[in-house]
């Protein structure tokens, strides 16, 4: 089947921990929403309305994509298990909206997994680049690329007063969500984060956890994003998380270099504690597991570490997810089962890094 390849426990590109700022900034993301003239919004069309407006899609992207040198797989989400649906929006392919869509739905991704475009999500489109590291521009240009091929052979819902018209009014204008995934620890090990949130918000931007709107900061992880897309351009929009982006970052070096001179060894302790638990457990949790993922990720920034590769932190980061775990062992597992998946997930790929892991089973 098309789908099984991005179901594989592989590397998607934005995993691979190059870029810049990279001990900080893990990845950027562009979205962009859009919507087909000729058809009603997704809240209101027919099932007849949705599949056309898959075809309309999918056959300039199957046709044309070739042309900006990607290949894109078509995926319906309709024939998915809910299993193999959580997995993509677990390698942050698709969202969870498109996840749970009521209606005929799709999904292209492109072989590399930087770009997908959703179909019927709560807009006709959405369009998705990722990027490892902090690399708002280059992920703007991939998806703005894309967006302009669809509009060369798409008419879209367009205002002059108002943009790009999409289903929720918060989307209206450019259409452009733009974020960036920050880890965070040493600001959030000093409460600083407490009132860096709020400050954010004041300035028309949006803090969320890893998976977006309602999910939690897990293992520290923050995604920062516009919140206005009306009445500013693209450029502005890009420029403003830029400059937000930055400071953070430099906050979190400052506070990382705080805790080094200030609690050397109860940081040092933390840090290998963590290693230990990852090396060695038997059962972990999401939650255990995400934070002793970014106590040894804050350790290999600080040279604590060196034989570890960070690119494999962020691949754990997605497959030790419950449903990723679920798909790998090819049946449902309850929670304990999860937990013991997920420590011998661990254990086998730092193994393969060339951790020691061994230990005696008395099981």
């Amino acid at each position: 089947m098309a789908i099984d390849r991005f179901l594989q426990p592989r590397a998607s590109s934005w995993m691979a921990n190059n870029g810049e700022s990279v001990d900080i900034a893990m990845s950027t993301r562009i979205r962009l929403a859009r919507n087909l003239d000729d058809f009603k919004f997704p809240y209101a069309f027919s099932e007849d309305e949705a599949l056309r407006v898959d075809k309309a899609i999918s056959s300039v992207l199957v046709d044309k994509g070739k042309e900006l040198g990607y290949g894109f797989t078509h995926i319906s989400i309709d024939g998915l298990s809910e299993l193999q649906r959580e997995v993509l929006v677990e390698k942050h392919l698709i969202s969870p909206y498109l996840a749970n869509s009521q209606h005929s739905s799709a999904v292209l991704l492109s072989d590399d997994e930087e770009l997908s475009v959703m179909i019927n999500e709560e807009d006709h489109m959405r369009i998705q680049s990722l990027q490892s590291g902090f690399h708002l521009q280059e992920a703007y240009h991939i998806a703005n690329k894309m967006d302009s091929l669809l509009e060369e052979h798409l008419s879209y819902a367009f205002h002059e007063k108002f943009g790009y018209l999409t289903s929720c009014p918060t989307n209206t204008g450019t259409g452009m969500r733009a974020s960036v995934m920050l880890h965070l620890p040493a600001l959030t090990m000093s409460h600083q984060i407490n009132r860096i949130i709020p400050a954010i918000s004041r300035l028309g931007m949006v803090v969320r956890g890893i998976y977006g709107e309602g999910s939690e900061a897990l293992g520290n992880v923050y995604q920062i994003s516009n919140q206005v897309t009306l009445g500013k351009s693209e450029y502005e929009i890009l420029q403003d998380l830029q400059n937000m982006t930055e400071q953070i970052i430099e906050q979190e070096r400052r506070a990382r270099e705080a805790l080094k001179a200030n609690s050397p060894l109860l940081l040092e302790d933390r840090v290998y504690r963590s290693l230990g638990v990852l090396t060695h457990a038997r059962l972990l949790n999401t939650e255990e597991a995400a934070t002793c993922l970014s106590d040894v990720r804050l350790g290999i920034d600080l040279t604590m570490i060196t034989d570890v590769d960070m690119s494999i932190l962020n691949e754990l980061m997605v497959f030790m997810q419950p449903a990723f775990l679920q798909q790998y062992a090819g049946r449902p597992l309850e929670a304990k089962e999860r937990d013991a998946a997920r420590a011998e997930l661990f254990r086998g790929r730092l193994a393969d890094n060339g951790i020691n892991t061994k230990g005696e089973d008395f099981a």
